[in-house]
């Protein structure tokens, strides 16, 4: 337990990406002086190329059933949406192995109700942010699911029934082709999610790093944090190049490349880099709203007056390069579907590393050293949650105690 008289002046947030930048403005909220650095700089991971959704109707857990039977099928198809490379990765099996036991309906319900109490608050952290000086905007908008196959809608009907039993409310009705005048004579049902939001990734996150600033705050790039530890009654972030920080207290927030120094702290829950892929296309006309494509499992979203593109779920090394075959197979998989877009013009190219947890739950909340604290392994969901993250976990450094919302992310479980 703490108290205002032992809460931490000043502190060091590893990684500037949504989740890092917003912890750093929540502590600035409660009177902490703020240092954040980055590997590359700010948005430089997946807080730039993502879908851009905020959509906590889709902040499910990735361990199911149904993810589980797909993912055998499809395990080491190059074109397949989810995708292993044959490579000899001991870790990777015994991560993958790790996954597949999760892959159950009553552990995917458990760790749903989790997920639905923080998930009831996320887009009022946007709010606050927003109110506070964040000036890039959020757009609400429902996320229309479109489907070739009258009966394929039923699986995400029952999705969103089974959210539901465990305490997440969302509002499902139905809508038309016309109302979207990108979706394709392929289509034939199409559910509309209400009460959702989208933003251009980049440009928000890079609004929370200068509101971050404007602040007081300050933010350093090319820091590939290497070492952290306790010297003294002070806590030291070290880089590859020697230099330091110290601070009262210290948050990881390093996404795909938290077990690096996550591991140094006592935090042995795996975590693994679920790469995601997109593009950006012109389009005929302006795309409403986002597009989601269930059974291709391709996000859309409006883009800078154009669509953003992205899919796929790749288990590889965070660093590795884009593979071009990624990007085409979600061409030749999202082309039917849709119209009035210009496939021929594709630009921005992009592939960035989720990080992606064996149980599909974050893990935020104290590390073993204490005066040190984990906020990641989000996987595909990093920005609709990193606001509510930042939010919550600031208020346990702050205080002490811990916050009943964050119990079943505790990196140490």
């Amino acid at each position: 337990m703490g108290s205002a008289a032992n809460a931490p002046r000043t502190a060091v947030v590893v990684g500037a990406g949504v989740v890092g930048l917003s912890t750093a403005w929540f502590l600035q909220e409660r009177g902490v002086d703020v240092t954040v650095v980055d590997r590359r700089g700010v948005a430089s991971g997946a807080s730039w190329g993502n879908a851009g959704y905020l959509a906590p109707a889709f902040s499910v857990p990735l361990p199911e059933p149904e993810v589980l039977r797909y993912g055998l099928r499809s395990l080491f198809d190059p074109a397949a949406p989810l995708y292993v490379p044959r490579t000899p990765d001991p870790g990777l099996w015994a991560f993958l192995a790790r996954f597949a036991r999760n892959c159950t309906r009553g552990r995917w319900q458990r760790s749903m109700r989790a997920l639905a109490e923080i998930n009831a608050d996320a887009l009022d952290a946007f709010d606050e942010l927003d109110k506070g000086g964040v000036s890039a905007p959020t757009h609400t908008a429902p996320v229309v699911a479109a489907f070739d196959d009258a009966a394929q809608a039923g699986g995400l009907r029952a999705e969103f029934d089974r959210t539901r039993r465990s305490g997440q409310e969302t509002r499902l009705g139905e809508a038309t082709t016309s109302d979207v005048p990108q979706l394709s004579s392929k289509v034939t049902t199409v559910l509309k999610i209400e009460d959702q939001r989208h933003v251009d990734p980049g440009e928000y996150t890079r609004s929370l790093a200068k509101a971050v600033e404007e602040r007081g705050g300050r933010v350093h790039s090319d820091f590939t944090a290497r070492d952290v530890r306790r010297e003294g009654g002070r806590l030291v972030v070290e880089s590859e190049q020697g230099e330091r920080f110290s601070a009262d207290a210290v948050v990881l927030a390093t996404g795909a490349w938290l077990p690096q120094l996550a591991a140094k702290v006592g935090v042995q829950r795996q975590v693994r880099a679920g790469r995601g892929y997109s593009f950006t296309v012109p389009t005929d006309e302006p795309v409403p709203c986002p597009v989601y494509l269930p059974t291709v499992r391709v996000a859309c979203t409006p883009y800078q007056g154009a669509l953003r593109v992205a899919g796929t779920m790749e288990f590889r090394a965070p660093d590795a390069e884009l593979d071009r075959r990624r990007i085409e197979a979600i061409v030749r998989s999202a082309r039917p579907f849709l119209r009035g877009v210009d496939w021929d013009r594709r630009h921005d190219d992009w592939v960035g590393p989720r990080p992606v947890t064996t149980d599909g739950l974050p893990l935020i909340g104290a590390s073993a050293l204490p005066g040190v604290h984990v906020a990641g392994g989000h996987g595909m969901w990093g920005l609709t949650l990193g606001p509510i993250t930042g939010r919550l976990l600031s208020d346990q450094i702050v205080t002490g105690e811990r916050v009943g919302a964050l119990r079943p992310f505790d990196p140490l479980r």
